[in-house]
């Protein structure tokens, strides 16, 4: 596989040692281009029991979580907790440019593989140690998940009503900002190191990836100790926030200077009323809390007559901020990013299918993305790799096996 591999991160080596909080960073890195070998326990990585299945059948090799954030990777087995797999992977750290691990702060010096050691012997190398809390402070050592992360990192605070307890937000949003900041600072240590030659460590806290999402925040309440509150989707001006319609929701964000603009599209369905009143013109006016409601109880009227697409396809027609709510099934559809081939198809021999797969937010002319293959089987590459590569005769890798160390 790594000979079919092309991209802006060829010829590249990665080692994966990481968990659900590292997988979308060698994801990445992978997809770009990166030789990334997935290093998996013997009898498969624990991430490959998170579904949901394919067909919904519970299977290690049908993960669909696995599927996706493990594309274009190549997979070995090895126990590290043994001596025999802790001499392998220092070989194989010998040849890899990068190594990413989510192990708890220590662990790896404690096995004997620890950033000294291998720079030691590859001063190219760039580790990138993912970790809930980072390397120092008295939380190091503390347990965390997704949501533990969005909630000590400020951002669950700011999600929801403000008379309601604060909201989870979709998706493991903890994880994914964690794995993209990883990405940058490797991306960064590959181009320092074309001028230095060297390898760094980079230390990469979950914790400390959530306070950027939360914006001006945090330097209001330094400067003025004021605490941003929940407000959900509303604002101080009518006609802001997230409306039911006909068959779904819209977002729609009405700006002062489109006031007019706004009565005569209420208009078009004779649903203006008094709107059209001169004093109605006066943004102070509006935003009267009473004033406010009455202008969104007829906004809400208006939109009931109308399907998502009808709304977001003549709102945009006027130039007004509109969008639709979409569900995960019109996002698989959307003929934006159809148009922009977004969605991938991937093949998997041994299910006998294609699934489509998520593209790339951005393009590169030259060097593409690419999905190269599907994830992994179990150890798919041992052979590929400890034979081909390390050097390894099929006796010692049966003899390997036997002991569970691969």
């Amino acid at each position: 596989m790594g000979e079919l591999k092309s991209g802006p991160l060829k010829g590249i080596r990665v080692l994966d040692l990481a968990d659900p909080e590292g997988l979308y960073c060698t994801k990445l890195l992978a997809d770009l281009g990166a030789d990334v070998i997935r290093i998996e326990p013997p009898g498969g990585d624990p991430a490959r029991k998170i579904g949901p299945f394919y067909k919904d059948e519970s299977h290690r090799e049908k993960s669909l979580y696995w599927f996706h954030y493990n594309t274009s990777k190549r997979s070995i087995t090895l126990n590290l907790q043994t001596i025999d797999g802790k001499e392998l992977f220092k070989r194989l750290s010998l040849k890899a440019d990068i190594i990413v691990e989510t192990f708890a702060p220590g662990v790896m010096d404690d096995m004997g593989v620890g950033w000294k050691k291998l720079s030691r012997a590859n001063p190219r190398l760039i580790l990138a140690s993912i970790t809930r809390f980072g390397q120092k402070g008295p939380w190091k050592q503390c347990e965390a998940s997704d949501l533990v992360g969005v909630a000590v990192g400020g951002l669950l605070s700011t999600c929801g009503w403000p008379d309601r307890f604060p909201e989870k937000i979709g998706g493991s949003q903890a994880y994914h900002m964690a794995s993209v900041q990883a990405a940058v600072g490797i991306l960064m240590a590959l181009y320092q190191r074309v001028k230095t030659q060297e390898g760094r460590h980079i230390d990469i806290s979950m914790h400390a990836s959530i306070p950027v999402s939360l914006m001006v925040s945090v330097p209001i309440y330094e400067k003025t100790g004021e605490i941003r509150k929940r407000d959900g989707d509303r604002h101080t001006d009518p006609a802001n926030g997230i409306f039911p319609c006909k068959d779904g929701y819209i977002d729609f964000r009405l700006r002062i200077q489109r006031w007019d603009d706004f009565v005569h599209w209420l208009d078009t369905d004779g649903m203006a009323g008094e709107l059209k009143d001169d004093k109605w013109k006066d943004p102070w006016f509006r935003q009267r809390p009473k004033n406010l409601q009455k202008i969104d109880e007829m906004f809400s009227e208006f939109l009931m007559r109308h399907t998502k697409k009808e709304l977001y396809e003549d709102g945009q027609k006027r130039g007004f901020e509109i969008a639709p709510v979409n569900t995960v099934r019109e996002v698989a559809e959307n003929a934006q990013l159809r148009a922009r081939d977004y969605f991938v198809p991937v093949e998997h021999p041994e299910l006998d299918t294609t699934l489509e797969y998520l593209g790339p937010p951005y393009r590169l002319s030259l060097t593409p993305w690419k999905i190269s293959t599907r994830a992994p089987l179990i150890g798919e590459h041992n052979r590929e790799i400890y034979e081909n590569e390390l050097g390894l005769d099929r006796q010692e890798i049966t003899t390997l096996v036997q002991a569970g160390v691969i």
